[in-house]
């Protein structure tokens, strides 16, 4: 939940501070209405106003939503805040795992887990686990696809 609070403040501050950035030169704009020029101040605001809140509600909508699960063979993983996306990976058919780490991700000892198949739509990415769990799972999940191939030949 951190990580997704931190990329959205991030990505908040930017546009906060472009729409203040900006606000200083509107007023020499011919163009521009007057009730805007006279007040620029406003477009940082309303910015603040509109955005902040999803800001806050994202990760804590998120947090509830994200889901995994391995169980037998076949990898469950739920994600999303506006729209969801249940995925189901069978095991077998799993081709490569990998482990990877964002700048942010690293300062807070996450990492992502990305499954990958022959199908796109059977490939799935699980986000913001503990690098411990990740690295097990990674592990866990290369062990048993091996296990399923030496099976099927």
């Amino acid at each position: 939940m951190t990580l997704w609070f931190l990329h959205g403040m991030l990505e908040f501050l930017a546009l906060a501070g472009g729409m203040a950035l900006l606000s200083l030169w509107i007023g020499g704009w011919s163009w521009v209405p007057d009730w805007l020029a006279a007040r620029p101040w406003l477009l940082p605001l309303v910015t603040t106003v509109l955005v902040l809140p999803t800001v806050i509600a994202e990760p804590l909508i998120r947090f509830r939503v994200h889901r995994w699960e391995l169980s037998g063979d076949v990898v469950y993983a739920r994600s999303g805040w506006l729209s969801r996306e249940w995925v189901f990976v069978p095991v077998g058919r799993i081709q490569t795992v990998d482990k990877a780490q964002g700048w942010l991700e690293r300062l807070l000892r996450l990492a992502t887990v990305e499954i990958r198949t022959a199908s796109y739509a059977g490939s799935s990415t699980i986000k913001c686990l503990d690098y411990r769990v990740a690295a097990e799972l990674a592990e866990e999940l290369s062990r048993r696809a091996q296990e399923l191939r030496d099976d099927a030949t």
